[in-house]
C-alpha cells in the first residue's frame, strides 16, 4: 500500500483533492485525516449557519413576546385607569361642579372685600371723591392767582392818539420819513445839520 498511488476521482471535493496532492504518495493516511477534518469543517460551518438562523429566529420571537407582554400590561393598566376614572366620576355631577365654582368665586369676592376693608386708612372718615378734591384744589389755586393779579400795578395807558403814518414816497430815506413824521428833529440828521 505504501507504493500504491492514490488518485482522486473526478467528482471528489476540490479540498480533498488538494489535500491528496499535498500528501501524495508518501503518506496516504494523512490525506484521509485531512479529508475527514475538511468534511467535519464543512459540517460545522453548515451547523453554524443553521444555529445563527435559529438564534435570529429566537431573538425575533423573544422581541415579539416582550412587545406582546408590554401591550398586555398597557391594556390592563388602561383598563384599571378607566375603571378608576369611572368610579371617581360617578360621585361627580356637572351641576355640583358649577355650584362649587360659584361658591369659590363668592368666597374669593368676600376675601377681596375683607382685604380692601383692612387696607383702608383708619381715622379719615368717609371716602372722598377724587374729582371733588381736584376741583377744590383748582378753585384754591385760582383764588391765589386772582389775589396776586390784584396786587400787580400796570402802567397807565396814554390818552392821546398815536401819530398817523405818513405816506411813503419813493426814494425817500428812512431818516427823512421819520423827520417828516415828527419823530426826529428837522435840524439834525445823524449828527448833520440839514439846510
Amino acid at each position: 500500500m505504501k507504493n500504491s498511488v492514490i488518485s482522486a476521482p473526478a467528482d471528489m471535493d476540490p479540498h480533498i483533492s488538494w489535500s491528496l496532492s499535498l500528501c501524495g504518495e508518501e503518506n496516504p493516511h494523512i490525506a484521509l485525516i485531512i479529508d475527514v477534518a475538511l468534511k467535519r469543517k464543512k459540517r460545522f460551518e453548515k451547523q453554524l449557519t443553521q444555529i445563527d438562523g435559529t438564534l435570529s429566529t429566537i431573538e425575533f420571537q423573544r422581541e415579539a413576546l416582550e412587545n406582546s407582554h408590554t401591550n398586555t400590561e398597557v391594556l390592563r393598566n388602561m383598563g384599571f385607569a378607566a375603571k378608576a376614572m369611572k368610579s371617581v366620576h360617578e360621585n361627580m355631577d356637572l351641576n355640583k361642579i358649577d355650584d362649587l365654582m360659584q361658591e369659590i368665586t363668592e368666597q374669593q369676592d368676600i376675601a377681596q372685600e375683607i382685604s380692601e376693608a383692612f387696607s383702608q386708612r383708619v381715622g379719615f372718615g368717609d371716602d372722598f371723591d377724587e374729582d371733588e378734591l381736584m376741583a377744590e384744589l383748582e378753585e384754591l389755586e385760582q383764588e391765589e392767582l386772582n389775589k396776586k393779579m390784584t396786587n400787580i400795578r400796570l402802567p397807565n395807558v396814554p390818552s392821546s392818539s398815536l401819530p398817523t403814518q405818513p405816506e411813503r414816497q419813493p426814494g425817500m430815506s428812512f431818516t427823512a420819513r421819520r423827520t417828516r413824521a415828527g419823530l426826529l428833529p428837522s435840524s439834525t440828521t445823524c449828527g448833520q445839520i440839514v439846510p
